[in-house]
C-alpha cells in the first residue's frame, strides 16, 4: 500500500555523464520521518523521454529553446510520475537516499505503468506545452 508523501523541493533536470539519461533530485518527506530523504529520478533519454515526446505527442521543430522547455517539461512529468509509481511500489518506504534508474533492463516490469501513463496523460501533457512553449 502507497503512503502518503510530501515533495519538499525537486532540482533538476541534469544530465547524467557516462549515461544517455537526465535526473531530477527529489526532496520527499513522509509524515512519520524527522527528516527528508533524498530520491533521484533517472530518465532515460531514448526509451523514455523520446517515446514520450516524438511517438506519443508527436511533437517536432521549434527553436532550440523551445526543444530544451520542452524536454525540462515532460522531462520533470516523467519524473513525477515514476516517484508515484515508485511510492506504489513501497521502493522508498525505509529512510535512505533512493536511487530510481530509467525503467529499462531490470526495472523493464515498471515501464508498461509509465507507458500506460504517457498514453493517459497525452491531451493534457499536449495543452501544457501549448501554452508554456507556444509548439
Amino acid at each position: 500500500m502507497a503512503e502518503p508523501y510530501t515533495i519538499l523541493k525537486v532540482m533538476g533536470p541534469y544530465r547524467e555523464p557516462r549515461e544517455s539519461a537526465l535526473s531530477f533530485d527529489y526532496s520527499v518527506q513522509r509524515p512519520n520521518w524527522a527528516t527528508p530523504q533524498g530520491v533521484r529520478v533517472k530518465i532515460a533519454l531514448e526509451e523514455e523521454l523520446d517515446l514520450l515526446k516524438t511517438k506519443i505527442l508527436q511533437i517536432s521543430g521549434g527553436t532550440l529553446g523551445q526543444q530544451l522547455r520542452i524536454n525540462q517539461l515532460l522531462g520533470r512529468a516523467i519524473a513525477d510520475c515514476k516517484l508515484e509509481i515508485a511510492n506504489e511500489e513501497m521502493l522508498f518506504n525505509d529512510r535512505r537516499d533512493v536511487m530510481l534508474e530509467p525503467f529499462t533492463g531490470s526495472w523493464s516490469h515498471l515501464f508498461p505503468r509509465l507507458e500506460a501513463w504517457m498514453h493517459q496523460k497525452r491531451d493534457s501533457l499536449r495543452q501544457d506545452i501549448q501554452e508554456k512553449v507556444g509548439l
